[in-house]
């Protein structure tokens, strides 16, 4: 059984890095929050190891991730918090070990890999990085039926890991020399690798980023429709954090697509304006497809994605 030191030096984690998915963690009930608090944690200490580029070298890196792989997975014994706290929840919860496998091997694939030549590899690394990540939830909350839960689960961690990198574009590159936007997707509007590595921004490149925010917002559709899946007490809290990163989209949208000359930022006042919307639509109808119609920053519209559709809501100041 997971122990509340395990649990509070995980949540720290979560507070210090992941300060959106943390805003709609605490409504979870306990039951989830605390699971949920260790899930975060583990994968941020392996995103952390990818990270130290700077202060390891590649063998040393795969390395770790292998130690952590083991660990994780039981396979030695650890004294690490997080670790040892993550290999016990897997087991009580009876998290698959390939999801386990596919994040780290993911997280590896990073050491050495920068750049995405078409969206379907982009999606091969999201499987493990993203989608693997939303299968673990699903099985922590324990849904009924999670064979339904399960394809929307992937489709959310997906929508998340892909406004993470449209949000982030210029924080990859300078501090992390990648580029996720896939190439294929730069080359279609005239925009070449150098230009995003140089940071030089314009219409081509607004283009590249309206379209994937577009895919974004589909895959956030997906995963928002089998919200109903998941229990109850659950609901809710996947529901919030699906508007709160979606709404990032209209802070980009805000930037006319520029996020080469800086990351846009989500504040507090936006978050408890979003919670408090979300929660009154709730209130009325405890449908998450019509919640996340309504309160989300993402058009839902016969023009699903045209600039003033009726679904392109004002954003929130």
């Amino acid at each position: 059984m997971v122990n509340d030191e395990q649990v509070i030096r995980s949540k720290r984690i979560q507070q210090r890095t992941g300060r959106t998915f943390h805003f709609a963690t605490r409504l979870l009930p306990q039951r989830v929050r605390h699971p949920t608090y260790v899930l975060y944690a583990f994968f941020r200490v392996a995103d952390e190891v990818v990270d130290a580029a700077d202060t390891a070298p590649p063998v040393e890196q795969r390395a770790e991730l292998d130690r952590l792989r083991d660990a994780a997975l039981g396979r030695t014994p650890t004294d690490d918090a997080v670790l040892a706290a993550f290999s016990e929840m897997r087991e009580e919860f009876d998290i698959a070990d390939a999801d386990v496998e596919t994040f780290i091997d993911a997280m590896e694939s990073d050491i050495d890999t920068d750049r995405y030549e078409t969206y379907e590899e982009l999606e091969a690394y999201m499987d493990g990085s993203a989608a693997a990540v939303g299968r673990m939830m699903t099985a922590v909350m324990d849904p009924v039926d999670p064979e339904a839960a399960l394809s929307h689960a992937t489709a959310l961690g997906e929508a998340f890991q892909l406004t993470n990198f449209l949000r982030d574009v210029r924080e990859d590159v300078v501090e992390r020399d990648r580029v996720y936007l896939p190439l294929e997707t730069l080359s279609e509007y005239g925009v070449t690798e150098q230009q995003v590595l140089d940071l030089e921004f314009d219409d081509g490149v607004a283009d590249a980023i309206r379209h994937e925010t577009r895919r974004a917002e589909s895959l956030y559709k997906e995963g928002v429709a089998g919200i109903e899946y998941l229990p109850e007490d659950c609901q809710f809290s996947v529901l919030l954090a699906a508007v709160l990163y979606a709404e990032h989209h209209a802070l980009i949208r805000d930037r006319g697509y520029d996020t080469l000359s800086a990351t846009p930022q989500l504040g507090t006042v936006r978050k408890v304006t979003l919670l408090a919307k979300t929660r009154w639509a709730w209130f009325r109808t405890k449908d998450p497809e019509a919640v996340f119609r309504r309160v989300s920053c993402v058009p839902h519209g016969d023009h699903s994605y045209g600039g003033s559709g009726h679904g392109e809501r004002a954003p929130v100041r």
